[in-house]
């Protein structure tokens, strides 16, 4: 193998490798995940308080989703995921729909300020993305 070849087959894996890294989730910055009491927790409101009005699926159809004008968001909707950032998430589990210009249907939490709760509740809307 040549000097020239060997070079470019090193300088590829370290670059290859490099870019593997950045995309960790153990990246520094990158947000921790939950510790599993708020995961946890998250999961106890999420059943309670969500779950009637965006159903068990996040689809928008749970019990109380038929009387409702407009009906609730689809979690599912890759063109609303892509649409929305973390922040908004979390904003509008706290402030509820009126508090952001929506539905004043979606009632507004003022009780949950636990940040690792609230990272929970929105990781849980995160994760019906296309399902």
């Amino acid at each position: 193998m040549t000097f020239r070849l060997r070079s470019l087959l090193s300088t590829s894996l370290l670059a290859a490798t490099l870019l593997s890294a950045c995309g960790s989730s153990d990246a520094p910055g990158a947000p921790a995940a939950p510790p599993p009491e708020a995961i946890a927790k998250a999961n106890e409101i999420f059943v309670q308080r969500c779950t009637p009005c965006h159903g068990a699926s996040g689809h928008g159809d749970g019990t109380a989703s038929g009387t409702l004008d407009p009906k609730p968001r689809n979690f599912s909707d890759p063109t609303w995921q892509k649409s929305v950032t973390d922040d908004y998430i979390v904003k509008i589990i706290k402030v509820g729909g009126a508090g952001v210009g929506k539905s004043a249907a979606m009632p507004s939490n003022p009780d949950i300020r636990n940040a690792d709760v609230l990272a929970a509740l929105k990781n849980k809307v995160r994760g019906f993305a296309g399902k």
